[in-house]
């Protein structure tokens, strides 16, 4: 069969296509061919730049002419790289001569285009292009996403924060609180994982064979190809580098990415449990979409599938991410080949949080408040309001409160609010203050 979004293998290529279809810029094959013919073309700006005594005569102005191979790279460049590794059987060198083929084109080039890879093995380019595609995606895509999110939680914090609800701890009633207040504990989560996010440095692997610039080192003693190393991906590629690393990169701090982005994850699998069961205790409706069906079988339902899938995708994506972290910091020796494939699928987790992200922003959309079952539930706990008066009776001086409320509301007898009305009566308090317990309420018991 031939390969379609019917036939592909995986959903993020198929069924979920419309969603991840953005991130096919920074982690398709033909992404990272295109990142590394980047790599391959700013590095030998960079020599030219230094400059190398043998590159001192390159005209600087076809410096955009050569960024252009890889600012205008198409699929059928993409191709070209593939027809040319069909031969070679390494990925990298087909970049490499793929280069030196345009350079060959463009002319003027025959004594300069050795210097293309000069000193280089394969993961001086792998170890840069895949931390500079995360970058990216997490600049363009990612992070746009997380904060759609969270602007639609701010939105609904400050919509409802003077909405009373009643608490639930360990699932049963307790000391109520505001709807508003506990969406914007998502948002104060997500605002502070994300920004942990952001401060993570993102690193790269830049120092020849074994780490230690010995080709180029040999070459051009005279020069300080450490600090050549820091400032070219720096300044070209906005990373940092790894100061000492075998033939690869220690992969510490991508696992640290990657462990961030699983804490956000897991944060958003938290919000989209709350809201399936706020849903289920009727405390929100959900907009209905003419010609939906909601089981194959029962025509009332309208079941809250979008926090479902998103919790779904979400799992798979802190599944691959916890492999991720743990799996690439280690390797044998110098260096092992396990790390080449799996680096090929750091898109597939953030793939599967795009969807979820996606999801959940649409079940947030479809919220209906039922303002109605919120006072429902408030006025049928007046048990929760315990707490505020024997604090109170606490500050008074009262003899044994939390024991006198204890004895009050550990009953399976339903507490009205006429009961602790009658309650308060028998107080022996001033009148000061059984006004002040009187004014008492599960929806005016709330906190700050």
């Amino acid at each position: 069969m031939d390969l379609s979004l019917l036939t592909a293998i995986s959903p993020i290529d198929g069924r979920y296509r419309s969603k991840t279809e953005p991130l096919a810029e920074y982690f398709s094959e033909y992404a990272l061919i295109r990142y590394r013919v980047r790599v391959e073309i700013e590095y030998f700006i960079t020599l030219c730049e230094l400059p190398l005594p043998q590159l001192q005569g390159i005209n600087h102005d076809l410096f955009d002419q050569l960024r252009d191979i890889y600012r205008n790279f198409t699929p059928a460049d993409a191709q070209r790289v593939k027809d040319i590794e069909s031969v070679t059987n390494h990925d990298v060198k087909a970049v490499e001569y793929f280069i030196k083929e345009k350079l060959d084109a463009m002319g003027g080039f025959e004594s300069y285009k050795e210097f293309i890879h000069f000193g280089l093995t394969s993961q001086d380019i792998n170890n840069t292009s895949v931390p500079l595609s995360i970058k990216e995606a997490l600049e363009n895509v990612y992070y746009p996403m997380v904060e759609e999110l969270i602007e639609q939680l701010h939105d609904y914090a400050e919509q409802w924060k003077n909405i009373p609800m009643l608490a639930k701890t360990h699932g049963q009633p307790a000391s109520p609180t505001r709807l508003g207040k506990e969406v914007m504990v998502y948002v104060y989560r997500l605002e502070e994982q994300l920004r942990g996010l952001k401060e993570t440095p993102i690193t790269a692997k830049f120092g020849g064979a074994t780490g230690n610039y010995n080709a180029h080192h040999v070459a051009y003693p005279q020069y300080d190809w450490r600090e050549f190393g820091n400032s070219f991906v720096s300044e070209k590629l906005g990373l940092e580098r790894e100061q000492y690393t075998t033939q690869i990169s220690n992969y510490d701090w991508l696992g640290a990415i990657f462990d961030a982005m699983r804490r956000i994850n897991t944060i958003v699998i938290d919000l989209d449990r709350d809201f399936w069961m706020y849903i289920s205790m009727d405390y929100f409706k959900q907009k209905i979409k003419k010609g939906e069906v909601g089981s194959s079988a029962m025509p009332h339902k309208v079941n809250p599938i979008d926090y479902e899938n998103s919790e779904g995708n979400l799992g798979i994506a802190n599944a691959v991410l916890q492999f991720l972290a743990a799996k690439l910091p280690v390797s044998r020796l110098q260096r092992d080949l396990t790390d080449s494939t799996v680096l090929r699928n750091v898109g597939v987790p953030m793939g599967h949080a795009v969807i979820a992200f996606q999801s959940t922003l649409k079940g947030l959309r479809k919220l209906i408040l039922n303002e109605e079952k919120l006072q429902e539930d408030l006025d049928n706990t007046w048990a929760v309001v315990a707490e505020a008066i024997q604090t109170i009776l606490r500050r008074e001086a009262y003899p044994n409160p939390y024991e006198t409320l204890k004895a009050l509301t550990r009953t399976n007898e339903k507490l009205t609010g006429e009961k602790i009305k009658n309650f308060i009566e028998t107080l022996e308090v001033s009148e000061e203050v059984k006004e002040e317990l009187r004014a008492i309420s599960p929806s005016t018991y709330t906190g700050i």
